[in-house]
């Protein structure tokens, strides 16, 4: 059987039922794709490969116990998964792009001042706290944008890539993000001033 000319849910069907050529070909199929965004993501291509290989054991995991119902968008369903894997991995820890104070560095001696007061130190730590806060409040899909844009420090065109959405959406994605931002300090203000 030439498996090249089956479609992917015809290929899922048949790996199903045993057919494992068919996964291969659905896996040759792909396989660029899943890595690339995967590799724009974490930018190593060591933790790529690692993250690749988790997210096709899954894809395999998933389709034999039979919890797979895509309804024919197979490509965008393992996008997904990739994708949750690599913000698992930043979740993790293992790369995400923290700055903490300690005794050997001080993440406010990147600022430029003359005279900074403890005070002035205090108030800067609050606020970084509270745009952290203020961060997880948004929607998802605007979270993922400021997380990727601000802290993986990614181009819009590579989180258009990563998402599998157009420039103008991750520029619009921000845009609410940052209005949803303003909107969410006015209310906290607001809070502060009734209480």
């Amino acid at each position: 059987m030439d498996y090249s000319k089956c479609t992917d849910q015809e290929l899922v069907v048949l790996y199903i039922s045993g057919k494992d050529l068919a996964f291969e070909q659905l896996m040759a199929r792909h396989k660029n794709r899943v890595y690339t965004k995967i590799y724009l993501m974490v930018k190593d291509r060591e933790i790529t490969e690692d993250i690749f290989q988790d997210c096709f054991i899954k894809v395999i995991n998933t389709l034999r116990k039979g919890k797979y119902n895509d309804e024919g968008k197979f490509l965008p369903w393992v996008l997904r998964i990739a994708h949750n894997l690599v913000i698992d991995y930043f979740r993790k820890g293992k790369k995400m792009p923290t700055v903490r104070s300690d005794e050997n560095y001080d993440v406010f001696s990147t600022i430029k001042h003359d005279d900074l007061h403890v005070e002035d130190q205090i108030v800067k730590d609050q606020i970084m706290g509270d745009v952290k806060k203020l961060i997880k409040e948004l929607p998802q899909d605007q979270k993922e944008v400021v997380l990727m844009r601000i802290y993986y420090k990614m181009s819009f065109k590579e989180i258009s890539v990563t998402l599998d959405i157009s420039i103008n959406t991750a520029l619009g994605r921000m845009r609410y993000a940052l209005i949803n931002l303003r909107k969410i300090v006015d209310e906290k203000n607001m809070n502060l001033l009734v209480n």
